[in-house]
């Protein structure tokens, strides 16, 4: 049975050390956290919900563990967030307190909170989806959700409170806060947050579990020193995006060692990983966690691509206010559907395609992954960044195009390099080149804003 949410954060005894926590060049003991913490959840007890402010610094881990301590669902708000984007948060939210303005969050404050833990089924968070299919929409994570995921991950990669975390991802989605602070903090392992995700200050970090995101792992293999720095880490993990091959290939060969690869989402937290002591391969995101389960949607046959659909534990209670999403969201069975495209081998391991939303391609009768098309794309010495869409085709009804980043290299010499890699029918018709792919603050490229053809 999955112990509550904060059963570890308080539990007594438990290892404590100044440093315990370290955000941005700043630390705290456990101890330290926990009484700014009480302090925090003694002001806003009762609260429907509060807003939080998601920089990166230790103030923001004090807010969040005072809304878990308090019961109150935690909106974490990007700090770079415009305008209108930040308003339509608060709106949209609820939330009745912003915490470090109405509320001040003190490291330095001391305060004892002693109500009882919220239910399992109620929500820990409302965490904002990326928008890019309309308005942001409020997910609601139950803490049993967010309990019942992290001690997954913690014993699909043997993570134990004799680790050090080592990340410098956003504070305000799952693979950051979640799993990068949570997770540090339930298992009860030491936690370095770099503030930025630099190669100098992973590399110096001395970790020995490591999170980034592929933007992250691409700019440490450039730096050979830095990835070099790495090799005496237990597990580096990458996820959010499909690692490029020759990026899983470099951290390899600079490390020694390769990286874990897993899947997630904000709805579902992370539902499908590699494991520590399985075997790891480019373009593979393993098994289902515990309690996990998983199926592909409409594959013509074994080892065929479809959506993925997923049920467990760790998926989220809805979308705040929006009855209709939520509805729509899943199967008439149950069953919550990702909208990534996938591919389930024989011998269970998964294959995260794309989206299906502009990575599922149908050209000439065959299904096609655009990510297949790009990994075989950045295979190629001369190619930095590589997106491929489906463009619609009068005789093939999707033709395949890629954007590009390279020099020195032209478009039938790439169209005829995928061609020697992949089937014949998996080539790009058409490559446009452009000087850099547009991306969100994850690193994931945002195809719906590539320029038109």
């Amino acid at each position: 049975m999955t112990e509550p949410l904060l059963s570890s954060l308080a539990a007594p005894g438990a290892a404590d050390r100044p440093d315990a926590l370290t955000v941005a060049g700043r630390s705290c003991s456990r101890e330290e956290l926990l009484g700014a913490a009480a302090a925090v959840a003694s002001r806003i007890a009762g609260a429907a919900s509060v807003a939080v402010p998601a920089e990166a610094t230790l103030e923001t881990v004090v807010a969040v563990v005072g809304g878990l301590l308090a019961g109150v669902p935690v909106v974490p708000v990007p700090p770079d967030a415009g305008p209108a984007e930040r308003e339509h948060i608060l709106r949209d939210s609820g939330a009745e307190l912003i915490l470090g303005q109405d509320v001040p969050v003190d490291l330095a404050a001391r305060g004892s909170y002693s109500g009882a833990e919220a239910d399992a089924k109620a929500p820990a968070f409302v965490l904002y989806t990326s928008g890019t299919t309309g308005a942001p929409k409020g997910a609601l994570i139950p803490r049993g959700a967010v309990a019942a995921g992290l001690d997954a991950v913690a014993d699909a990669w043997q993570w134990t409170a004799d680790d050090t975390l080592v990340h410098g991802l956003p504070l305000f989605h799952v693979h950051g806060l979640v799993l990068g602070v949570l997770g540090a903090l339930r298992t009860g392992c030491r936690l370095v947050h770099t503030g930025r995700p630099t190669p100098q200050a992973y590399a110096a970090a001395g970790g020995s579990l490591y999170f980034g995101v592929p933007t992250v792992w691409s700019r440490i293999v450039r730096e050979p020193s830095a990835a070099r720095a790495l090799a005496g880490a237990r597990l580096l993990v990458s996820g959010s995006a499909a690692l490029p091959a020759p990026v899983f290939r470099d951290l390899e060969a600079l490390t020694g060692q390769r990286p874990v690869e897993r899947y997630g989402m904000t709805e579902t937290l992370i539902t499908v990983s590699t494991r520590a002591a399985g075997e790891r391969r480019q373009g593979v995101v393993g098994h289902p966690l515990a309690g996990v389960r998983t199926r592909i949607a409409e594959a013509a046959e074994e080892g065929g691509i479809g959506e993925l659909e997923v049920s467990g534990p760790t998926l989220f209670a809805g979308y705040l206010g929006r009855a209709e999403a939520t509805a729509a969201a899943y199967t008439a069975d149950g069953w919550f559907r990702t909208g990534d495209i996938a591919a389930i081998e024989p011998d269970g391991t998964h294959r995260i395609v794309g989206r299906a939303s502009t990575d599922l391609i149908k050209s000439g009768g065959y299904r096609i992954g655009a990510g297949e098309v790009e990994n075989a794309l950045l295979d190629h010495p001369a190619v930095a960044e590589a997106a491929v869409v489906g463009v619609p085709h009068e005789d093939l009804g999707q033709e395949i195009v890629a954007y590009v980043v390279a020099e020195g290299v032209g478009e039938q010499a790439l169209i005829d390099f995928v061609a020697g890699h992949l089937s014949v029918h998996k080539r790009p018709r058409r490559i446009r080149f452009v000087e850099a792919l547009p991306r969100n603050a994850m690193g994931k490229p945002q195809k719906k804003l590539l320029p038109p053809l």
